[in-house]
């Protein structure tokens, strides 16, 4: 039996309808409580064309795309929009609290947070790297969330967007603030990502796939190790200072010294073992990160 199309909700009248609640007070910003939320509508996916922000507990039987949420005590999640939420067949769990916000980025048009937004690299994570929040975090996080449903809920002014806007950038800064702390924190499950990554990229510069496929991607070395790209990227930058791609191009170049050291293979042959199709972007490429050019470092062996 084919699988069922993810049901897509445009605007936030829309999913106040479908899920049985009062007109939004507000057309383009809502927060809904979790606590005593029912599944009646036969929707078991949904695709949401606004951002997402949610704190939830007792939450065990939801998805997000293909990686299952299963943690029992409060962690925040981030969508954003054209992302695919889910749920088992079960519906929802009984013990499930918390709240969700709903932000329809026709409400940040004309504003700061507009295109910073795309800077939270954490709506790209999957849902099981949310962010796991300590009670005071939770206290001051739910705080934030007060003050921008207080706001919407008041008579909406020419101050009120600014004033809403304001609240969910200290929202949004403060995630960012604890998902460093949580790479720093869950120390040994970051560490062995790493000596994943560098296990991984051993053996791919150590075989034959380099020559057949080039340079590995981002998005391939992720899918292997089984996160998101983005919070791959953000994962090391918070251990090591560097992205994901600088440590493909670190392996590269770590590759390249040893044959030029080594052998006395040219700089095309070295090129093309190491995935280049011209060796003109392998040599600028080595120059750009050693400040040599390939012969040069060759002949400082000399």
């Amino acid at each position: 039996m084919a699988k069922a199309q993810p049901y897509r909700i445009k605007t936030i009248t829309d999913l106040h309808r479908i899920g049985g609640y009062d007109k939004p007070q507000h057309p383009l910003i809502s927060i809904l409580n979790l606590e005593g939320l029912t599944n009646n509508t036969g929707v078991n996916s949904v695709i949401f064309d606004f951002y997402v922000v949610s704190l939830k507990r007792g939450c065990d039987k939801l998805f997000y795309g293909q990686q299952k949420y299963d943690f029992d005590e409060g962690v925040m999640a981030f969508l954003s929009p054209g992302q695919i939420l889910r749920g088992e067949e079960n519906g929802v769990p009984a013990k499930l609290s918390g709240w969700m916000l709903f932000i329809h980025p026709d409400f940040l048009w004309g504003t700061s947070l507009a295109n910073k937004i795309k800077k939270y690299e954490y709506f790209d994570y999957t849902i099981n790297e949310a962010l796991f929040l300590s009670d005071k975090e939770e206290t001051l996080i739910n705080g934030i969330v007060d003050n921008i449903k207080s706001e919407y809920q008041a008579n909406i002014d020419k101050f009120s967007q600014d004033i809403i806007i304001s609240h969910l950038e200290t929202l949004l800064n403060y995630s960012e603030r604890f998902y460093q702390r949580q790479f720093i924190t869950r120390k040994k499950s970051n560490h062995q990502l790493l000596s994943q990554l560098e296990e991984w990229l051993n053996a791919y510069f150590n075989n034959t796939d380099l020559i057949e496929k080039g340079l590995p991607s981002v998005q391939h070395i992720a899918d292997s190790l089984n996160v998101s790209p983005s919070y791959l990227s953000s994962l090391l930058k918070s251990l090591t200072g560097q992205s994901t791609q600088q440590h493909i191009h670190n392996k590269l170049i770590e590759k390249a010294k040893e044959k030029l050291s080594t052998t006395n293979l040219s700089v095309s042959e070295i090129a093309f073992q190491l995935g280049f199709e011209h060796p003109q972007s392998f040599s600028k490429l080595f120059k750009t990160k050693t400040k040599q050019s390939p012969l040069e470092f060759r002949q400082s062996f000399n």
